[in-house]
């Protein structure tokens, strides 16, 4: 049972990292805008997630893009997708990889 939980969330984290910032070309993971991906009894899954500002104008698409996607893979059943400021975004919440594509490093 841990193992599928373990091998549902590679596949959600896989999955997550297809949605795009609109404005900057860099996947929300590696953004550093996931806090938390959470599998529960039943395959239901749970996100917690910031946005690079409360007045992200993508504030509404970016997570509705991940609950929509996610949900789309027939092993999960219910998606909840929660967005959080707490902790506030920073840059440094990016990866080196993201530094590295958007002139940071």
């Amino acid at each position: 049972m841990e193992e599928q939980a373990e091998n549902l969330h590679e596949i959600v984290l896989n999955t997550i990292k297809t949605v795009y910032d609109p404005e900057i070309p860099v996947d929300v993971y590696e953004l550093g805008l996931i806090y938390e991906i959470s599998i529960f009894p039943v395959n239901n899954v749970f996100v917690l997630m910031t946005l690079t500002s409360p007045s992200c104008p993508a504030a509404e698409e970016i997570p509705d893009e991940i609950k929509t996607k996610i949900s789309t893979l027939p092993q999960v059943n219910e998606v909840n997708v929660e967005v959080t400021f707490d902790p506030p975004y920073s840059q440094e919440m990016m990866s080196e990889a993201a530094k590295l594509e958007l002139g940071f490093l």
